[in-house]
């Protein structure tokens, strides 16, 4: 299992910032904190200088939407390769339902 410190960078979350370690193990976070001891060999992270933050949701995203006799320009692939450029980790997919369909069913 891959192991991951994350170390000098400012924790932001959606109500705090704060200076400190982040400790993970596979893909889970295992420990937040000061100065953390962690395992020989651990990968080791400096993110000096920089934020340490939750991956961002993007709602309303459009991939290979049909749409007036067009199909948006991003598929799965292309859009959620620029999703993760800037941060984002989770995609919601826009739908159009049929006539006499909930968006529910559409999706």
């Amino acid at each position: 299992m891959s192991k991951l410190l994350i170390r000098g960078g400012e924790i932001l979350t959606g109500t705090d910032r704060y200076q400190a370690e982040v400790y993970c193990e596979g893909s889970i976070i295992r420990a937040i904190g000061a100065k953390l001891a962690v395992p020989a060999g651990t990968e080791v992270i400096d993110a000096t200088g920089l934020l340490v933050m939750p991956g961002g949701l993007d709602p309303h995203v459009h991939m290979a939407l049909p749409f007036m006799g067009t199909v948006s320009a991003d598929d799965f692939e292309s859009g959620t390769v620029a999703g993760i450029c800037g941060g984002v980790t989770t995609i919601i997919d826009f739908c159009i339902p049929n006539a006499n369909q909930s968006l529910l069913e559409a999706l």
